[in-house]
């Protein structure tokens, strides 16, 4: 098959994060299994890369562009869903996974144009679908969670195939120094504040800042101002890289404050049998499971601060952890042999779809 992912998001380099990881395993995966892959994302004009891929627009005088950057082709351009023709026409996909931003003009213009759909449903911020799911009549469904799925179905009366975000184990796993408490895109959706006020009940213990979306210059500093009076954070950028980080981390701090769909970060910790202390919000039990320790977000502070604390001075009751979270990342749930069988089982399904209706 011929699969291009869609969406209104960046892709790499432009922009990283769960679900441009996610995808790229994806994509790897049915490369390595003789199908063909392709992206069509959104493009930013900033930087070297941005200028470039202006330039070459103007030039060429089309809307969008086409690199090779990550290893196969990526369609980049303004708005996406005004290039999915442009897509369809050079990369001539025989099923589309529309996810995230703007799925549903994005996928609209696909159905138009014959494509069949699936629709991979990766967190729960309806605003981002810029329309209402069933206008893709003919869309197949994957839910990155239990608690997703059962959001989509309660809001559109839609059903779907549940695959945990793929992970590739042997880019994650890594031995660890254990040096920090380390806290994963420090913006305030994210538990920032939170993670924050933790620190400062724990001067004795280092914690670890770790930019995922990209930091404007205002946020950087604002962010650098508040650690600053702490005395034990650190701010690090963002790596593709993610060993050089869970290389140095004993607990993995996950406070989400809103409803998350998952929990990447945590299932990439475990990989390297590194527990998860996180909130009690949307997906994220589910990823953190028997792998850690999972709180109410508006839970008292000392709370949180009694948990890291205990993990970080208790070594019998953190190798317990430690196993824990190693065993739950091997469960049969996140095997990314059997989550590739299941995805490409949906794909099949749609494309099959698709030649029924146009016979």
């Amino acid at each position: 098959m011929k699969v291009l992912f869609a969406g209104g998001n960046g892709y790499t380099p432009q922009f990283s994060g769960g679900v441009q990881s996610s995808t790229h395993h994806l994509v790897e995966q049915l490369r390595e299994n003789g199908h063909e892959a392709s992206v069509l994302a959104a493009l930013f004009g900033d930087g070297m890369f941005g200028f470039k891929a202006r330039a070459k627009m103007k030039l060429l005088r089309q809307r969008a562009v086409i690199d090779t950057f990550p290893g196969y082709p990526v369609v980049r351009a303004w708005f996406p869903w005004e290039a999915a023709g442009f897509a369809v026409e050079r990369l001539k996909p025989d099923v589309a996974v529309v996810q995230c931003h703007k799925s549903v003009p994005i996928g609209r213009e696909l159905q138009a144009l014959g494509v069949p759909l699936v629709v991979y449903l990766r967190n729960v911020e309806f605003h981002e679908l810029a329309g209402d799911l069933r206008e893709l009549r003919s869309a197949l469904y994957i839910a990155n969670s239990e608690f997703t799925a059962r959001t989509y179905k309660e809001k559109f009366g839609i059903d779907s195939t549940v695959i945990p975000p793929t992970i590739n184990p042997g880019t994650y796993s890594t031995p660890t120094t254990r040096e920090f408490v380390t806290m994963i895109n420090p913006y305030n959706e994210k538990g920032f504040e939170l993670a924050v006020r933790i620190a400062g009940e724990c001067p004795e213990i280092p914690f670890l800042f770790v930019e995922s979306w990209m930091l404007d210059d205002d946020h950087r500093a604002e962010i650098e101002r508040t650690i600053a009076p702490l005395g034990n954070a650190t701010l690090e950028s963002r790596t593709s890289d993610m060993k050089t980080v869970y290389g140095r981390t004993k607990i993995l701090l996950a406070p989400s404050k809103w409803e998350e769909a998952w929990g990447r970060v945590a299932s990439e910790a475990h990989c390297s049998g590194i527990p998860v202390v996180g909130s009690r919000r949307g997906g994220l039990p589910e990823a953190i499971g028997a792998g850690g320790v999972v709180l109410d977000y508006d839970a008292p502070l000392a709370d949180w601060v009694a948990t890291i604390r205990q993990l970080w001075n208790d070594k019998a009751e953190y190798d317990r952890l430690s196993a824990a979270a190693l065993l739950f990342s091997e469960r049969p749930q996140m095997n990314p042999d059997k989550q590739f069988a299941t995805f490409l089982n949906v794909l099949d399904n749609a494309r099959r779809s698709g030649l029924e209706r146009a016979a």
